[in-house]
């Protein structure tokens, strides 16, 4: 069981990357203070195939709506999927994700709404920037050239994922290092070497957390190496740019009270000095937050 001892010796290991300060900067114009403030994005998933029900918005009339009740409850972006990233899902073309993505990503901006997407297709996220997104969340590693210099040309912030795989959806088996942070810091330094001489100044970094790898399916084995990357977290920061993490979902500890999950690992990633928290549950989270920060 997690306990203050194990804590104290990560710190104690850790100092210099603890007191770590990460890039501020402005997104759709909106400045984001990381080091003194964490951010809240909120989801909203374009495709049948995703699991997490209270996000599904199959128009963009329901999309709309979507996006005006999480911004109400606290989520400074949304992030939206045009194409789950289950293994089982089925693979979405350029076409049909733009023609998902498209009218959202338009209806939000029209409503000053800020608009992430995830993808690994440069034709949509060139589409989705001309439409007006504010960020690219970019779930692959084979486009990362093109998706900074895209990024660059709209004034764009851009999430890099650590993805063991072209794309997130062609992945295999995780390889589980003792120390997962240490491989993350080798691929995420590469990453945003090639993302700044490509022109990308807003830059953050995501451990990918919530993607599918087949030898992650023991519960056990997932939440312990999640658990482990959430608290190890602000070693990352030493960077120098902010850490966004999606919040995982542990269904099979928490059954039918699964929508406390993400809550859960808030307080983990808070722990590890999260800069921006990617949230199906954006009051839950927004109130775990609000909550640590009054200590």
């Amino acid at each position: 069981m997690l306990n203050l001892e194990e804590l104290a010796d990560l710190i104690e290991k850790n100092r210099g990357a603890a007191r770590a300060r990460v890039k501020e900067f402005s997104i759709g114009g909106r400045p984001f203070s990381f080091n003194s403030k964490p951010a809240i994005m909120g989801v909203i998933n374009l495709s049948a195939d995703s699991w997490y029900r209270e996000s599904v918005c199959l128009n963009a009339e329901a999309a709309m709506r979507r996006g005006r009740v999480l911004q109400a409850q606290g989520a400074d972006m949304v992030d939206l999927g045009a194409e789950s990233t289950l293994s089982h899902a089925a693979r979405a073309n350029d076409a049909i994700q733009n023609s998902r993505l498209l009218p959202v990503v338009k209806a939000l901006r029209s409503a000053d709404i800020l608009v992430s997407v995830e993808t690994y297709q440069p034709a949509v996220a060139r589409a989705s920037l001309e439409a007006g997104a504010n960020v690219l969340n970019l779930t692959g590693t084979d486009a990362a050239a093109e998706m900074s210099r895209m990024a660059s040309a709209h004034d764009a912030a851009l999430i890099l994922c650590y993805v063991q795989g072209p794309t997130v959806r062609d992945v295999g088996d995780f390889d589980l290092s003792p120390d997962p942070v240490a491989s993350m810091h080798e691929h995420f330094a590469r990453l945003i070497e090639t993302a700044l001489k490509n022109g990308a100044e807003k830059i953050l970094i995501d451990p990918g957390l919530g993607f599918y790898y087949r030898n992650l399916q023991d519960s056990a084995v997932r939440v312990r190496h999640q658990m482990t990357v959430f608290l190890n977290s602000f070693r990352l920061r030493a960077l120098g740019f902010p850490i966004c993490h999606a919040l995982p979902h542990a269904f099979e500890y928490f059954g039918e009270e699964v929508r406390c999950a993400e809550p859960f690992f808030a307080v983990l990633a808070a722990l590890g000095k999260t800069d921006l928290f990617r949230t199906h549950e954006v009051p839950r989270v927004k109130a775990v937050l609000d909550l640590l920060r009054s200590y």
